[in-house]
């Protein structure tokens, strides 16, 4: 069974980094398109960033682009999303994705197409000072 549990969440301050680590267990990633997402207390669910698992293409949200990087690292089974210069707008719950179709991680559907697997419990970002 696909599952994915997110880490590397918590209380930074507007301006600071945090690396999310995202691990994968019953399955190897490498051959997956992957995807993080986010939702705000009260919004939707919106993609962040996605990466191709055939290339490594990669797609980001414009309001993080320069700032947020989605990474792998196939041997550890695990993806990452760096996001640096944060602000409090980036204050959510943060969950990842991995699919075999990279079209539906893609940050504009905002994980709606998304239906591999189910949504784990994610983890907190707070930025605030």
């Amino acid at each position: 069974q696909l599952q994915l549990v997110e880490s590397g969440g918590g209380l930074v301050q507007p301006g600071g980094s945090l690396r999310l680590s995202c691990v994968a267990s019953g399955f190897t990633l490498d051959s997956y398109a992957l995807g993080w997402f986010r939702q705000a207390p009260g919004k939707e669910r919106e993609g962040v960033a996605c990466t191709s698992g055939v290339d490594g293409t990669t797609y980001y949200l414009d309001s993080v682009k320069d700032r947020f990087t989605i990474s792998k690292d196939n041997g550890k089974n695990t993806v990452y999303l760096q996001m640096n210069s944060l602000k409090p707008k980036a204050t959510a719950v943060y969950y990842c994705a991995a699919d075999f179709t990279l079209g539906k991680l893609m940050p504009e559907y905002g994980g709606r197409l998304y239906e591999l697997g189910n949504w784990g419990q994610g983890t907190q970002v707070t930025v605030s000072s």
